[in-house]
């Protein structure tokens, strides 16, 4: 069955960094987009980046939330079934659940998500 496992959330001061990790399993990894959302206490889940498998292009195409653009970065590794998101210059409002999640078979899969808190 896929399964999607995020790690390395946590607290850090505003203008910090932090790397999320996504573990896949349970379906041909580098076939698929793989994207970051993240929903903070009163608001609806929103796209933070996405990257395409690259399988026919050799890399991964990135899109970004224009809130995000230019501090974080988004990439995969489709040997280790990974997803990564790099997030630097960290600002209070980037606080949220951070989750993995691709399309396959028709379904939205989500993982359990990773809290991220900025805060002094």
């Amino acid at each position: 069955q896929v399964q999607l496992v995020e790690s390395g959330g946590g607290l850090v001061q505003p203008g910090g960094s932090l790397r999320l990790s996504c573990a896949a399993s349970g379906f041909t990894f580098s076939s698929y987009t793989m994207s970051w959302y993240r929903q903070a206490p009163g608001k609806e889940r929103e796209l933070v980046a996405s990257i395409t498998s690259g399988v026919t292009s050799g890399g991964g195409s990135t899109n970004y939330a224009d809130s995000v653009k230019g501090r974080f970065t988004i990439s995969r590794d489709n040997v280790i079934n990974k997803v990564y998101l790099q997030m630097n210059s960290l600002k209070p409002e980037d606080t949220a659940v951070y989750y993995c999640t691709t399309l396959v078979g028709g379904r939205r899969r989500w993982g359990q998500g990773t809290q991220v808190t900025v805060s002094s």
